[in-house]
C-alpha cells in the first residue's frame, strides 16, 4: 500500500503544493526526497565505459 498521506505531508515540508505533488513523476519525487551524499548505483552500461577507459592490467 502506498503511504499517499505520509507522502502529501512531506511534500507539505518541501514546499510542493498537492497540484505539483501529483504531478510529479516517480523519478522527481526520489530525487526531491532523497537524503544528499547519497547516489544511485552504477548502470551497467556506464560500468562498461568505465572498464573501458580504465582497464585493470
Amino acid at each position: 500500500m502506498t503511504p499517499w498521506s505520509e507522502m502529501l505531508r512531506v511534500a507539505a515540508r518541501l514546499g510542493v503544493g498537492p497540484e505539483a505533488f501529483w504531478r510529479l513523476s516517480l523519478r522527481e519525487w526520489r530525487m526531491l526526497t532523497e537524503r544528499p551524499g547519497r547516489t544511485a548505483p552504477i548502470g551497467r552500461e556506464d560500468l562498461r565505459r568505465m572498464t573501458e577507459a580504465w582497464p585493470d592490467d
